[in-house]
């Protein structure tokens, strides 16, 4: 992908030009990120205490009994979220879709096992741990091969 910016006075308003030869998943969360005007918070509630999380310490979100948790290194914080409205805030912070019910923070994670149906088994610098669906592994793969971070210690 080759970037320009064009910096001048004469410009009186910000504009985006995309050119592509195609409409693809990588345009879809460019597109995202820039229509967010400014960067939503995340709040989790502990012992009726509300606390602001900082989506780089968040391992995954998953839904659960219709209920939403973030799960960070060594506790699970509830969100009083729909999980697709904390998917939007955390797209730009390089979290995807695991499954059906859980989001994943791919800058997180320190490793991956195959497991004998085709998903695969997430393990998380914290030492949490998360599968990943047949349905989503190809996206995931495909985002760590092109800029996502995955860190093998």
């Amino acid at each position: 992908m080759k970037v320009n910016i064009d910096i001048d006075d004469k410009h009186e308003e910000t504009t985006l030009t995309i050119q592509a030869k195609e409409w693809t998943e990588e345009l879809e969360e460019i597109v995202k990120v820039v229509k967010k005007r400014r960067q939503q918070r995340l709040f989790g509630v502990e012992l009726d205490q509300t606390i602001l999380l900082d989506p780089n310490e968040v391992d995954f979100v998953y839904a659960e009994k219709r209920k939403i948790f973030a799960t960070l290194k060594d506790r699970t914080i509830e969100i009083k979220m729909k999980l697709y409205e904390v998917e939007e805030i955390l797209v730009p912070h390089d979290f995807t879709r695991f499954s059906k019910s859980v989001i994943g923070n791919v800058n997180r994670i320190e490793r991956f096992e195959l497991s004998f149906n085709g998903n695969l088994c997430v393990y998380f610098h914290s030492g949490n741990k998360e599968y990943i669906t047949r349905k989503y592994v190809a996206a995931i793969k495909e985002k760590l091969m092109k800029g996502g971070q995955a860190y093998d210690r």
